[in-house]
């Protein structure tokens, strides 16, 4: 069973101690978790044949996931993040800011469609604001470069 690869055949816990047991792997080199299968091994064994469980699955679904679909459904090229900057927030997640506000100002009461067009307007006056705020921070710079010569 040690030398068959296929995995219908045995489970990786047999194999790797086949392995061990036929002396093809030495005891040393044992994978990390042989430890802990020997120690807390299954109720059932994990084998290919056994049939899987018919459990229901509980769909579980944010309010934010949805604002976040309807978000991404509309605008597909949002552009690249970078998970090394940490402090600033995604442009996901500032949209979905501003929708939570908006509809606490309508208390709720209000079209999602109606909500989610008020959001993005909101959305696009910030980057705005924003973009106005790095043009003026550029051209002071500029103006004290040019003051100083």
């Amino acid at each position: 069973m040690a030398n068959s690869r296929l995995e219908k055949i045995g489970t990786i816990y047999t194999r790797a101690a086949g392995l061990i047991k036929s002396g093809a792997k030495r005891w040393e080199d044992r994978p990390l978790w042989f430890d802990v299968y020997e120690a807390f091994p299954p109720k059932e064994e994990p084998k290919y044949d056994r049939p899987s469980p018919n459990l229901k699955l509980q769909q579980i679904f944010y309010d934010e996931d949805k604002i976040r679909a309807m978000f991404h459904k509309a605008n597909k090229n949002i552009g690249s993040i970078d998970l090394f900057k940490s402090q600033s927030s995604t442009l996901t997640q500032r949209f979905i800011e501003c929708y939570r506000k908006i509809d606490e100002k309508y208390e709720g009461k209000e079209d999602a469609q109606k909500v989610y067009d008020e959001a993005l307007q909101l959305l696009k006056l910030e980057k705005d604001s924003k973009e106005m705020e790095s043009i003026n921070t550029t051209i002071d710079s500029e103006t004290k470069k040019i003051k100083k010569i």
